[in-house]
């Protein structure tokens, strides 16, 4: 008898620890998904990237990662050689002194002064002999001189362009006396700090502005452009600095004149105006008006002042693409257009004047993928179209100093890269490296699979990323999980180029999950109509687009479980990711929204004015903006959803989570919370626990198994290159 209980009593523990292995996750398979991390994937990649240190005489060193370690190779671009620098083979720092730039101060083109802010107003040091100069003196708080402040960004550093003769400056000064506050506090024992700053609305009747002005610098005099104040905003972003710098303004090379683009409050008007840098007298040269947004470009602004031949090169999508046109700056008329088709330039990278050509990036040209990007010059006279860089995939340009040269680094998502040096004319001189994986590939690594699919409208195109586990059984069912960024500025793949890891995409496919990346219409690099598919109802967040996409690539790929879908994204992808779980419940079953911009009247001006339009109210007193706002509809839930926010967030205000947080409460939902309490957007060092607990969340509501307790992510650096992550 006591043996049958001994056998009974074992076969119950084999049928316990049986149940546990079934219906639960290890740390080993934690383990196993953090190796596809980038800090663990990125070790395995030799002879990547080519990041080029220009020298002298048309040559530079780079620094390349092999399997021995690292090395220094030195190209001669004129003799087309490389040559490994001597002594270099295992690392060590590269054999040139780099000064360190402070921001905080911008020096002048003769390198003879800097320029910072002091106490609002603006400064210059004599490098040489290290005398302080003020420049302004009526600056005060909240009207300084050079000052940044988007809203949703700030710094100390001086925005300001130098004349190339560093004589002149050209800034602005900053009004934002009747803007409003934007407040967080952080959490400590004893009295909490309260951080306050200038943060507008959409809606506000009071922005921020900028009062332009040119200063000479020897005098000093200050001299105001005579024109009204404009908003603080630039053709190409929600930024006066995008760029890092003073945006939408050049100088002519004598310096006599400044043109200037003045962008309206809603982004749908833009002025070409020429001051006279001595008495700040403007001449209106001409207008662009659009119905929805204006932008410069993509990535770079790319309109410019051509003095010497009295022209403007001009980006407009008035044609439904983005493309260049040619303007006389004395008349303010069109000459002519000079790129045509439906394609995309992207970034202008390159004018010569002497030569009348311009060297462009651009979309959709070339046969398959319309997101790669290649290379191409072009007469002004919109003649003699040239491909410079024919290799199919995406392709990013890094020119040399003088222009003659540049480095094309060609790749696809699954197709490891190739750097290649070519003279300015598309010339091959040098192939520099092969990116090799046959490392990483021996680790288990493969690659995402790129999909094409429809929008929701049955006809346009869409192009994406699917993440399987390496392990993958056909025959099994896999939940699936949608990572979403809606843009509209960007989208969800980010860049078409090899990356060994997108963050943690196939991390989750490793724990049982198919992963889905999909570029859905209303992002950028396409058609304006394609991009303004849209606008006025950003909260569409793209999401008809990923159920279209995700109910095709169910029908193509019948191991894709759709009674299982969940999403998940960050910011604008938290404010998409909340918005389908309240607008599609019976489809998306679980959701993790972190940081998100949930209700735009409560995220800072710019963005919802250039993308939606200005606040308006009807005559009951509804506005445009709260229709979009994710409060209203957070009854709907039916799955599960985790909330997630950063308390000290001076992007988007925590106070867009918890206007959901309060919804649900008054509607009786629950759901799951994690606060991060002095973390900013991004989470800093609290980044690893989110993506644990975002591993967590989706191992047990998605794919119903219990995950290892408090499993620690542990980020390294690639010993070969130290210092990096």
């Amino acid at each position: 008898m006591r043996n049958i209980i001994n056998t009974l009593f074992l076969f119950a523990i084999m049928l316990r620890s049986n149940a546990q292995n079934h219906d639960s996750l290890t740390a080993n398979d934690y383990a196993r998904a953090e190796h596809f991390l980038r800090y663990n994937t990125q070790p395995y990649i030799d002879n990547g990237e080519v990041n080029p240190f220009w020298l002298p005489g048309d040559k530079f060193w780079y620094k390349n990662l092999n399997p021995k370690g690292s090395e220094i190779i030195v190209v001669d671009a004129i003799q087309g050689t490389a040559t490994p620098a001597a002594g270099e083979q295992k690392g060590g720092d590269a054999p040139l002194n780099h000064r360190e730039f402070n921001k905080k101060a911008l020096i002048s083109p003769d390198s003879s002064k800097e320029a910072f802010i002091k106490d609002y107003n603006l400064w210059v040091k004599d490098l040489k002999s290290g005398k302080l100069i003020q420049l302004t003196t009526d600056g005060i708080k909240n009207f300084g001189y050079a000052t940044d402040n988007a809203g949703w960004k700030k710094s100390d550093n001086p925005i300001l362009k130098w004349s190339p003769d560093s004589k002149k400056i050209a800034t602005f000064k900053q009004d934002e006396r009747a803007a409003g506050d934007m407040y967080l506090i952080t959490t400590n024992v004893g009295h909490p700090k309260l951080e306050s700053w200038k943060y507008p609305l959409p809606g506000d009747t009071n922005i921020i502005t900028i009062h332009r002005v040119i200063i000479n610098v020897d005098e000093p005099k200050v001299i105001f452009i005579k024109a009204d104040p404009d908003p603080h905003r630039a053709s190409l972003s929600d930024d006066i600095s995008s760029s890092g710098t003073f945006d939408d303004v050049a100088w002519s090379p004598d310096a006599s004149q400044l043109a200037f683009v003045s962008t309206s409050r809603n982004h749908q008007q833009e002025k070409f105006r020429i001051a006279d840098a001595g008495t700040g007298v403007v001449r209106e040269v001409f207008d662009e008006t659009v119905n929805t947004q204006y932008e410069s470009g993509q990535g770079t602004i790319n309109w410019r002042y051509l003095p010497s031949s009295k022209e403007i090169i001009w980006y407009s999508e008035r044609d439904n693409w983005g493309h260049l046109y040619l303007y006389d700056a004395l008349t303010g008329k069109l000459k002519s257009q000079i790129t045509k088709g439906n394609w995309v330039v992207t970034q202008l990278i390159k004018v010569d004047e002497k030569k009348r050509m311009l060297y462009f990036l651009a979309d959709g040209r070339e046969p398959g993928n319309p997101y790669f990007t290649y290379f191409y010059k072009i007469g002004f006279d919109g003649k003699n179209l040239s491909l410079l860089t024919p290799d199919k995939g995406n392709h990013t340009i890094k020119m040399s100093p003088d222009e003659n040269y540049f480095i094309d680094y060609y790749s696809q998502p699954d197709v490891p890269g190739i750097s290649l040096l070519r003279s300015i004319d598309g010339k091959l001189i040098l192939t520099l490296e092969k990116t090799d994986i046959s490392r990483l590939i021996a680790t288990g690594w493969k690659p995402p699979v790129p999909v094409t699919v429809k929008a929701h409208d049955g006809v346009t195109d869409l192009y994406g990323l699917m993440y399987t586990p390496v392990q993958f059984d056909p025959a099994k069912k896999y939940p699936i999980i949608d990572y979403i960024y809606p843009g509209p500025q960007g989208g969800s793949i980010g860049s078409w180029s090899f990356i060994a890891s997108r963050g943690d995409n196939q991390s989750l496919a490793e724990l049982g999950f198919i992963v889905v990346q999909i570029e859905g219409t209303s992002n950028p690099l396409r058609s304006k109509s394609y991009h303004d598919m849209n606008y006025g109802h950003m909260a569409e967040n793209t999401l008809s687009d990923q159920v279209a996409a995700i109910r095709a690539l169910a029908l193509r790929f019948n191991y894709m479980d759709t009674n299982r879908i969940g999403i998940w994204g960050h910011s604008g992808g938290g404010f998409a990711t909340a918005c389908a779980m309240f607008s599609y419940p019976d489809f998306f079953k679980v959701g993790i929204s972190e940081s998100g911009n949930h209700d735009n009247r409560n995220y800072e001006d710019d963005w919802g004015e250039r993308y939606i339009g200005l606040l308006s109210t009807d005559g009951s007193g509804s506005s445009n903006y709260a229709l979009q706002a994710n409060q209203l509809y957070a009854k709907n839930l039916k799955g599960k959803l985790l909330l997630a926010h950063g308390f000290m967030d001076n992007n988007v205000p925590p106070s867009n989570t918890l206007l959901v947080v309060e919804a649900l409460e008054k509607a009786n939902k629950d759901y799951d919370l994690i606060i991060f309490p002095n973390s900013a957007h991004g989470y800093g060092v609290y980044a690893p626990y989110m993506m644990r607990r975002r591993w967590d969340y989706f191992v047990k509501n998605l794919l119903g198994k219990i995950p290892p307790k408090e499993y620690k992510l542990e980020s390294k650096q690639d010993p070969r290159n130290p210092g990096s992550m």
